[in-house]
């Protein structure tokens, strides 16, 4: 594939996930678009290599940053945006415990960043858990945890659809 081709294809799955990011304005949509907005940057992936992915997401993350939701786009920015690409790098290692020991490392990591960076510059802190009761906090991160296997699930059922039904269509019209 040509470069020019590669750069025009993350352009448009750049962009295609920035216009998504823009819909996590509306209600109840905050922790579900980023989620489908990271599906874009797992079809540059796909198509081009994890260079030009990772070039992909932090051009979508740019954009994103300037325009986004605050709770979606720091979700976008520190998980679901380069995770398939992570994801991606993690599973090459083919040891199943060491995969979910990394990818569970990887999710904690960023549920903690943003929770740092709300706690630091939003002023949320872990008394607004206390209606949940003592271990409220510990508790949403438990059920967060169970959500994220589902989710990588997810991503390599739609990676596994992409790669067998759209691949072959885009793979012919990227020539």
């Amino acid at each position: 594939m040509k470069k020019t081709v590669k750069i025009t294809f993350c352009a448009m799955m750049s962009a295609l996930a920035t216009v998504v990011m823009l819909m996590s304005y509306f209600p109840y949509m905050t922790y579900a678009i980023p989620a489908v907005a990271g599906l874009f940057i797992m079809a540059a992936l796909i198509e081009t290599d994890k260079k030009w992915a990772f070039l992909s997401f932090a051009a979508s993350a740019v954009l994103v940053f300037l325009s986004g939701d605050p709770e979606s786009k720091f979700l976008y920015i520190f998980f679901f945006g380069f995770y398939p690409i992570v994801k991606a790098l993690i599973e090459h290692l083919n040891k199943r415990a060491l995969e979910w020991i990394l990818k569970f490392a990887v999710f904690n990591a960023a549920v903690l960043s943003v929770y740092l960076i709300f706690a630091k510059f939003f002023g949320f802190s872990l008394e607004e858990f206390d209606e949940f009761g003592k271990y409220g906090a510990y508790i949403l991160l438990l059920l967060g945890n169970i959500v994220f296997v589902i989710y990588d699930i997810a991503v390599s059922r739609v990676a596994v659809f992409y790669i067998r039904v759209l691949h072959p269509k885009i793979k012919k019209f990227l020539r």
